[in-house]
């Protein structure tokens, strides 16, 4: 059951009434000396806070998006990989290359 803001429009008395969507809206003012009609406020409502894990992701991706992430997923861990394989290529270039020049030095001494 939600929670309603009410404003006095005679007194500016604002108060808050707990009460089912299905009950009829206030229309006296509770203070005993006022007869003011109230008016019930927009209000914000409440954050709605979803806990869990994978909510969003699998509860309500339809399949299309579904083949096109995993897709993605693949394509981006392929060119990471190739990233390292570029990386780690370049790094045995630079030892092998050190590992020439020192044998090419002690050979000629």
């Amino acid at each position: 059951m939600p929670t309603y803001d009410y404003k006095c429009q005679k007194c500016g008395h604002q108060f808050e009434v707990f009460q089912s969507m299905k009950d009829d809206r206030l229309t006296d003012c509770p203070l005993e000396e006022c007869d003011g009609e109230v008016k019930r406020l927009l209000g914000t409502g409440a954050g709605i806070i979803f806990k869990g894990s994978g909510f969003y992701e699998t509860d309500y991706r339809s399949d299309s998006y579904k083949k096109a992430a995993s897709a993605d997923k693949k394509s981006s861990e392929s060119s990471s990989s190739e990233k390292s394989d570029k990386s780690s290529s370049k790094s045995k270039g630079k030892s092998e290359s050190k590992s020439s020049s020192s044998s090419t030095t002690k050979s000629s001494s």
